[in-house]
């Protein structure tokens, strides 16, 4: 080989060592990112004990599905609107009611609209931009009935 082929490119121990650290810190710093941001958004438990909610689960399901209520939500102009509708189609009014809207993966931007019943819908003055947003409704039948259901409602 000439002098100038040697003097070209070496691989060396401390050059494959650069690589394997850079390769391996790349790795490591994704991971712990999204691991980071995964604890960071997770809103919370749905219950405080998953066993004792468990307990009553299908009396209580029985119970709302017999209702037969169906959840529409929409949102325009401003207003978030949450049709609620018997098994014949018609608009129900409930005792009593409470929904947070929030985004899908955080609960930094919850919050508590003020549902007014107007015109056979429940309605709301609620600014939100375009994403996946869920509704956790709880109603309360004139019967006394609970009603939950997480409604999604998508903006495009």
């Amino acid at each position: 080989m000439t002098e100038e082929k040697r003097k070209g490119f070496e691989m060396t121990g401390r050059k494959v060592l650069i690589i394997a650290v850079s390769a391996f810190g790349v790795i490591i710093t994704a991971n712990l990112t999204l691991a980071f941001n995964a604890v960071n958004t997770f809103p919370g438990l749905e219950v405080d004990n998953s066993f004792v909610a468990s307990q009553n689960f299908n009396q209580e399901l029985a119970e709302q599905l017999a209702l037969g209520w169906d959840v529409r939500a929409s949102h325009e102009d401003g207003v978030l609107t949450l049709a609620i509708t018997d098994s014949a189609g018609q608009p129900v009014q409930v005792a009593h009611l409470d929904a947070v809207l929030g985004a899908a993966t955080h609960v930094r931007d919850d919050q508590t609209p003020d549902f007014r019943f107007t015109n056979g819908a429940y309605r709301a003055p609620v600014e939100i931009g375009r994403g996946n947003w869920n509704i956790r409704l709880h109603a309360v039948a004139a019967d006394g009935t609970e009603f939950r259901q997480r409604v999604v409602l998508h903006l495009r």
